[in-house]
């Protein structure tokens, strides 16, 4: 009986330092990166107020602040050369619903008879930049060729390999960007987001902006400062 007894015990001893050996490693691997934050929306300011301009549009208060070639997204400041960036935020009476769509809105730059419609987020995403992942790329631009009097360089060099954003990077990106855009569909007021105007010309040559709203609310004009 005693026999059995000291074979019993050592065969649990066997199994338990099998199972502690075959766990051990596993408390000393690498712990997973963690995983990127998720996009959120853009949230309504406190009141009207809180924008640059605001006007109405039936009993709709229809408010707006313009930002350049800022996207400025709950995450992060991305960029644009290629359009320019207005947040709106809509607000009505208690439970009030509208329907919304970017393309209830143009704007009027430096007064021109024909203002600019705006312009889907999928576009913008083609040319948007993270000004932060840019400035952590080491600079690859310095010429290899030097002039004939000092020259250590080989004019014949190719130009050094252009280096892309990763596709993981841009695509995070790209859901920051839709996310942070002025949703469409009927919706429950205040709502608010962000709406893109083809514009690739320098913010500080524009002396005036208006933003034109015309949709189920009605219509309204709002005068925002570059």
């Amino acid at each position: 009986m005693k026999g059995m007894q000291v074979q019993l015990r050592a065969g649990v001893i066997a199994v338990f330092f099998a199972v502690f050996c075959h766990s051990a490693p596993a408390q000393d691997a690498p712990s997973k990166a963690a995983p990127a934050r998720e996009a959120m929306n853009i949230a309504p300011r406190a009141t009207p107020a809180d924008y640059q301009a605001h006007a109405q549009a039936g009993n709709i208060t229809i408010a707006a602040e313009f930002t350049g070639h800022s996207i400025a997204t709950p995450e992060a400041v991305l960029s644009t050369e290629s359009y320019v960036v207005v947040e709106v935020g809509l607000f009505g009476p208690p439970e009030a619903r509208l329907k919304l769509s970017p393309d209830d809105f143009s704007l009027r730059i430096n007064g021109k008879k024909t203002p600019v419609p705006a312009q889907p987020y999928a576009l913008v995403s083609k040319s948007a930049k993270d000004p932060e992942w840019e400035a952590s790329v080491p600079s690859q631009s310095k010429s290899k060729s030097k002039t004939s009097l000092g020259g250590d360089g080989n004019a014949d060099d190719p130009p050094p390999a252009p280096v892309h954003m990763p596709i993981e990077l841009r695509r995070a990106m790209e859901q920051r960007i839709l996310k942070a855009s002025l949703p469409e569909g009927e919706r429950v007021l205040p709502e608010a987001g962000l709406i893109f105007f083809e514009h690739g010309g320098k913010v500080d040559n524009i002396r005036s902006i208006e933003l034109i709203y015309t949709g189920a609310a009605g219509k309204a004009t709002l005068e925002l400062q570059p």
